[in-house]
């Protein structure tokens, strides 16, 4: 703290006081009001977020980077039949990823940037004593749900409303997180890894994390839209999550698993 030097004239005494204060340093105040004490000037903390702003090093790119990935933009609900398209099942090898989930009829699980329901309708068949939260951000997704689940008849199905930075999921109340390729395009990986984590039962809560892989250059996706293992084993363990394995039987995509502690 700053020290301001201030005589009080105490009769007799002040010689004494005189020379004491002679010998404290001089600092001029800056609030105007006498005997304030102004804070001292300390150094910024330095930034342990992960994020940083900079230049898009990709057009697709939002100038946001998330310790050294640059986030990628989102796709919107005009790409819903994009995401309903008739050859998605033998190109991305959707039965075989869900196979590979090993669900249990009473799972409780999270289907993350649910778009149409593609999987969470899938799933809800594969729980059927368990309940699948198909959880997107934007209003326009979470109508497409609605509609389909009167379409599908699947009660066990319950669309929820997120933000960007929150899924709203109950805590540790959720068995199994999926997350097929939208987590790269998340403005707040971070936040939502956290509250994916806290989401998550302890000690048995798994995250299955599906990207297209980056390592690959065959795979015909721009390479903003794709992710290597080591980047995401980083960033999940950056949110407390601990690696449990890499499955590559799907076409063009990593399945990478995490549990929560």
């Amino acid at each position: 703290m700053r020290k301001y030097s201030v005589i009080w004239l105490l009769g007799p005494a002040v010689g004494a006081l005189l020379a004491a204060c002679a010998q404290m340093p001089t600092e001029t105040a800056t609030t105007g009001r006498v005997g304030a004490l102004a804070p001292p000037t300390a150094a910024p903390l330095p930034d342990t977020s992960g994020y940083e702003l900079a230049p898009p090093r990709d057009p697709n790119g939002i100038g946001k980077y998330y310790l050294g990935r640059q986030i990628a933009h989102v796709m919107g609900h005009e790409g819903a039949d994009w995401l309903e398209r008739s050859d998605r099942s033998q190109e991305e090898g959707t039965d075989q990823l869900l196979k590979e989930l090993k669900l249990k009829p009473t799972d409780v699980v999270a289907d993350i940037g649910a778009g149409t329901g593609y999987f969470s309708f899938r799933m809800a068949r594969l729980v059927p004593k368990g309940q699948v939260l198909a959880v997107d951000i934007q209003p326009e997704m979470i109508a497409e749900l609605n509609a389909n689940k009167a379409k599908n008849h699947l009660a066990n199905v319950r669309p929820v409303l997120g933000t960007a930075s929150n899924p709203n999921l109950p805590a540790g109340a959720v068995d199994l997180v999926l997350i097929v390729d939208a987590y790269h395009e998340f403005d707040y990986p971070r936040e939502m890894g956290r509250a994916i984590r806290q989401a998550l039962r302890p000690g048995t809560g798994r995250l299955a994390l599906v990207e297209y892989r980056a390592e690959d250059p065959n795979v015909p996706i721009k390479r903003i839209h794709k992710m290597d293992v080591a980047q995401a084993r980083k960033e999940m363990a950056a949110v407390g999550l601990e690696f449990a394995g890499t499955i590559e039987t799907l076409p063009q995509q990593h399945l990478l698993l995490f549990r929560r502690p």
